[in-house]
């Protein structure tokens, strides 16, 4: 509606039944028309709008406004920093309605021209366009996790087969995925590959294709494919062979003999676990097949201690309707406890956060009452007082000390000003880890993955300072940041720092996220002895209460 100048008051009449339902703690979900419009700030032109939205996923004026808009226009919306007002400058004033238009621009310097823009600017959308490009074709894995799951159930019905599996990267469970790759152990592969030429949602590309390799995409996702076929008594040295990285299996053993050569020779294995043993190493689990550590720490035993998502006892770092959450107090606890958990840890944004609806002390106050009743209405189970404190540009917390000492633990994170250069960063993060009130570094580098870059910290330096001050390190489950970055686990470890899985919940859904954090701690090889809220409620609250009456005021 920005870009198309339509009536400023019915664009903010949108913006406020947004606000309305992002931060009210109200629900749209299965109301009439008649029902919306008893919503503060929802009348019924909106209301009617919503009604349709949840009935045919469009609405008449949604779909006159995208046809109206060049398909580009949208993308470079996309593009962050560039919001409907600079987008239609772009769009008026230079004619640009592509990204491929707007690097051209960029790199000829008439963006810097244009009003409102800027060398700056102009070299941010530079990067942001280089970023996007390197990611095309790219999927978060917990993207297209559910369309691979129903894809290899499919193919292994349609071709009536058992020795089917995930290889390649998606079987490791990275974290970024640009070709989903399937092996199938089959005796006839001619047979199988007319079979597959019939499913719906692939597309078989006919000149990369071989007698005993399918190769084409999915169709929705548009994710890359590449089908493996192998004889049914070589499948599992196969499997091996192909999920592990070049790193894994050039591993030495005997006589120099590498892991690769020995899978080669003994290609007729029962199965992996046999295989494994016969070589004198414990069963190294798919996802650690790397070849960063997982030889050290199957020899030290720690591949039995792994953290399972069973051994977790709390969800810590989570938002409710105070700030940008979707759902009550009241409901993400509830929610909590249905799913086992023994406490939640609430920390919605404080007060620096107020794109995001972030605390003011008075809300802080209004919050710990509320948690103070619900405690003793939900006990045993038990709500502890938390706040996402943004770490200011010095690296101060954004509240007094007498406010910071108020809540049981602190989830310090930075949201703001994200283009430093490493010493900036470092330096940013160092002082806020030194603060006494930080209980656990969120998300350390910031990033969106497929989406940002994070800026670009020392992890040592940060790793030894939270060491130093005993400070848990986050590892935010949300799919978009997976950050800490598991490739650091091991040090954390070395350096005997706890990490926490945090699912950064914005909503009740959002708790189910906590599996995307435990299969990368898992690649780090996180251990449940070094995961922070594997402590039990009495343990977790022993732990708080400890460690806040060694605080100096």
């Amino acid at each position: 509606m920005e870009l198309h100048d339509e009536n400023s008051f019915k664009i903010r009449s949108y913006q406020s039944a947004v606000n309305t339902i992002d931060r009210g703690d109200v629900s749209i979900e299965g109301k009439s028309i008649t029902e919306l419009q008893s919503i503060q700030g929802i009348g019924k032109s909106i209301a009617e709008v919503i009604a349709s939205l949840a009935e045919t996923g469009s609405h008449t004026t949604l779909d006159d406004l995208l046809q109206r808009t060049p398909k580009g226009i949208l993308e470079i919306l996309e593009i962050k920093g560039l919001g409907p007002k600079k987008v239609k400058i772009l769009w008026d004033e230079l004619n640009i309605t592509s990204t491929h238009e707007l690097m051209e621009a960029c790199q000829s310097g008439q963006v810097a021209k244009a009003k409102g823009f800027g060398e700056k600017t102009q070299e941010s959308i530079i990067q942001a366009l280089e970023f996007k490009a390197a990611n095309q074709g790219k999927w978060l894995y917990a993207d297209i996790e559910g369309s691979a799951e129903a894809l290899l159930e499919e193919v292994k019905e349609k071709l009536g087969v058992s020795k089917i599996a995930f290889v390649g990267d998606f079987a490791r469970k990275m974290e970024i995925i640009d070709t989903i790759e399937l092996l199938v152990g089959n005796d006839e592969p001619k047979a199988a590959l007319q079979t597959l030429d019939n499913l719906e949602n692939i597309e078989k590309d006919q000149q990369q294709s071989s007698p005993f390799k399918w190769r084409g995409k999915i169709i929705a996702p548009e994710v890359s494919l590449i089908i493996h076929f192998s004889s049914a008594n070589r499948f599992i040295s196969e499997k091996m062979l192909r999920s592990a990285s070049k790193a894994h299996l050039l591993y030495p053993l005997e006589n120099n003999v590498t892991l690769a050569e020995t899978i080669q020779g003994n290609s007729e294995v029962d199965s992996e676990e046999a295989f494994y043993t016969k070589v004198n190493l414990p069963f190294i689990p798919e996802e650690l097949r790397d070849g960063f550590f997982e030889f050290d720490i199957a020899k030290d035993g720690q591949l039995d201690k792994l953290l399972t998502l069973a051994d977790l006892k709390g969800i810590l770092h989570n938002h409710s309707t105070y700030s940008d959450g979707k759902h009550s107090l009241l409901q993400m606890a509830e929610h909590c406890k249905a799913l086992g958990y023994e406490y939640l840890g609430i920390s919605d944004h404080s007060r620096t956060a107020s794109y995001a609806g972030g605390l003011d002390i008075d809300r802080v106050q209004q919050q710990h009452q509320e948690i103070d009743a619900l405690n003793k209405e939900l006990a045993p189970f038990k709500i502890f007082k938390g706040i996402e404190s943004d770490i200011l540009l010095d690296g101060s917390l954004d509240y007094p000390t007498e406010v910071l000492a108020s809540f049981d633990f602190i989830v310090s994170s930075i949201h703001s000003s994200l283009s430093m250069d490493q010493k900036k960063a470092t330096a940013r993060l160092l002082k806020a880890i030194e603060n006494p009130y930080t209980t656990i570094l969120g998300h350390p580098t910031g990033r969106l993955l497929l989406r940002r870059e994070g800026y670009p910290i020392d992890h040592k330096v940060i790793i030894d300072a939270c060491a130093a001050n005993g400070v848990v390190i986050e590892i935010n489950s949300h799919p978009w940041r997976l950050d800490l970055d598991w490739r650091w686990i091991q040090y954390a470890l070395e350096k005997g720092v706890m990490l926490s899985i945090n699912p950064d919940a914005h909503e009740m859904d959002g708790y189910l996220d906590m599996k995307y954090g435990v299969l990368v701690a898992r690649k780090g090889g996180l251990t449940k002895e070094k995961t922070f809220n594997t402590l039990t409620r009495q343990e977790m609250e022993r732990y708080l209460q400890t460690r806040k009456q060694h605080i100096t005021p």
